[in-house]
């Protein structure tokens, strides 16, 4: 059975371990934190973290979108990115020329999983990130602002 979400479900401070896996055979790790936090318009969502490429290539990375109450994901730039389902399913996202085809898994909520195929002319990788609560949220919050 999954989890029908709401925006406010998301509040707080999250691990995150994403793998990355280009047709090429080139894959990445990423490890880190993503606090949603309020924000007029519905939460903001920031994610920051270590990128390890295949190589051992090693670097800090980080992201924002804005998370509206509708379950719409902008970007920084307010550009529409793609809308979350409430109870977990389909969705995509065409940056010219590329397309992203996502799917957002809460079965196993509060944990859950996002996963992106991205095909284009200069693209194609798959993408799965797991969420989970972080056990401790203090110590969380304090390594993840720094």
């Amino acid at each position: 059975m999954t989890h029908t979400v709401t925006l406010t479900d998301f509040t707080g401070v999250w691990t995150l371990d994403r793998a990355i896996q280009h047709a090429d055979g080139l894959r990445a790790r990423f490890l880190g934190q993503a606090i949603w936090w309020p924000d007029p318009k519905g939460l903001t969502y920031h994610e920051t973290g270590e990128m390890v490429l295949g190589d051992g290539t090693r670097f800090l990375a980080e992201r924002r979108y804005l998370w509206a109450h509708d379950l719409s994901v902008w970007f920084e730039d307010g550009r529409l990115f793609h809308h979350i389902p409430p109870n977990g399913g389909e969705t995509a996202h065409w940056c010219d020329p590329d397309h992203y085809d996502g799917h957002y898994d809460f079965a196993d909520w509060p944990e859950f999983t996002v996963t992106w195929r991205v095909r284009g002319p200069r693209k194609d990788y798959g993408m799965e990130t797991r969420y989970r609560r972080a056990r401790d949220f203090a110590d969380a919050a304090a390594r993840a602002l720094g």
